[in-house]
């Protein structure tokens, strides 16, 4: 079977969950789409692991909550795996407000999504962040970054503040601050009165500059560092 990237190929998908009935009901739904296909099934966060390794999934849809190992440190140990670059991982979580989101997304998650989302936000979301974007439009993940971060600082979310991010223009640092609010590189782009694909080079140079595995990442960052403050819109 082709990997995703070109014509008739299929996003290979691995669902990770404790739930037996979750997982076969996401599997259903996955595999009524024609542009993808479940690869494997994982029931705990170590399993998620061992599969991605070998099933070769171009994403992995992962719970929050599991056995064994968490989705959260699942996630970590994916995003560290130089074999595993180009895997993502969409999480999943029962509510909107958990905070445990905001360690995912550092931990190297491209988004999530609570688990009641609407079947077809849900496929659309697979092919988002298969994509290489994430799902961080101003909404439900923008707010739960934004009230966690208002919390006191650890000296581990210290620690998390890149120090690469004093070597970046102030262009760029325009643009970071626009994309940890949410825009995607159009709005951007209209926003800077660049060219789309202007604002895509931007987003890869800062990424690259950071060392940010994407543009959730991004958005961390863009708070942390105080470019960003809680309750800023576009």
């Amino acid at each position: 079977m082709d990997r995703v990237g070109g014509v008739g190929r299929v996003i290979r998908v691995l669902l990770a969950d404790d739930q037996a009935l979750v997982r076969a009901a996401f599997a259903m739904l996955v595999e009524s789409a024609p542009d993808m296909a479940v690869v494997a099934q994982a029931g705990s966060g170590r399993e998620a692991v061992d599969l991605a390794r070998t099933a070769r999934a171009d994403l992995v849809v992962m719970d929050v909550r599991m056995p064994d190992l968490d989705g959260i440190e699942a996630t970590r140990l994916i995003a560290a795996d130089e074999d595993l670059a180009g895997v993502k991982v969409l999480m999943l979580t029962t509510y909107d407000t958990d905070e445990h989101v905001v360690e995912a997304l550092r931990a190297g998650a491209s988004g999530f999504l609570v688990k009641d989302t609407r079947p077809a936000e849900l496929l659309d979301a697979i092919r988002t962040v298969a994509a290489g974007e994430s799902l961080l439009s101003p909404g439900p993940t923008a707010r739960l970054i934004a009230r966690v971060l208002r919390q006191p600082r650890t000296p581990e979310s210290e620690a998390a503040v890149p120090a690469g991010l004093g070597g970046l223009s102030d262009r760029e640092r325009q643009v970071l601050t626009l994309v940890a609010r949410g825009l995607n590189n159009t709005e951007v782009a209209d926003a800077l009165g660049l060219s789309p694909l202007t604002s895509k080079t931007h987003v890869s140079r800062i990424m690259g500059k950071l060392g940010a595995r994407d543009r959730a990442q991004l958005v961390i960052v863009g708070y942390e560092s105080g470019l960003v403050t809680p309750g800023t819109t576009p």
